[in-house]
C-alpha cells in the first residue's frame, strides 16, 4: 500500500518561512504521478482544515482563503515527493500539517474525505 512521509516542520517566529515535504513509497501497480495530492493541518481542539491541493500534473491547485498567496503547494512526480512551500507564517498557522493522497482520481478537493492514505503529520509552530 502507499506510504506517505512528511518532514521540514519546525518553530519560526511570525514573517517567517518553512516548506514542508511528503515524500511517497508504494507497492506495485500505483502511480503517483495519476492523482491528486493535498495538504491539511489540524490544532488541538479544532477541526481539521483543507489547506491546498494539487492536481497529478501540477499545473491545477486549490488553496484554503486563510493561506492563499501565502502558501504554494507543488509536486515532483520523478521524485514521488510533495511540498508546500509557506511564507509570511503567522502564529494561526501552528498546528499539525498531514499530506494526504487521493488514489481514486485527479479531482481538486480540500475535503478529507476524499483522501485515501495519511502521512503521519509534521508539526510546525509560529510565534509572535
Amino acid at each position: 500500500q502507499v506510504q506517505l512521509v512528511e518532514s521540514g516542520g519546525g518553530s519560526v517566529q511570525a514573517g517567517g518561512s518553512l516548506r514542508l515535504s511528503c515524500a511517497a513509497s508504494a507497492a506495485s501497480g500505483y502511480t503517483y504521478s495519476r492523482y491528486s495530492m493535498a495538504w491539511f493541518r489540524q490544532a488541538p481542539g479544532k477541526e481539521r482544515e483543507g489547506v491546498a491541493c494539487i492536481n497529478n500534473g501540477g499545473g491545477i491547485t486549490s488553496y484554503a482563503d486563510s493561506v492563499k498567496g501565502r502558501f504554494t503547494i507543488s509536486r515532483d512526480n520523478a521524485k514521488n515527493t510533495l511540498y508546500l512551500e509557506m511564507n509570511n507564517l503567522k502564529p494561526g498557522d501552528t498546528a499539525m500539517y498531514y499530506c494526504a493522497a487521493n488514489l481514486r482520481g485527479n479531482w481538486i478537493s480540500l475535503r478529507g474525505s476524499d483522501f485515501g492514505v495519511w502521512g503521519q503529520g509534521t508539526q510546525v509552530t509560529v510565534s509572535s
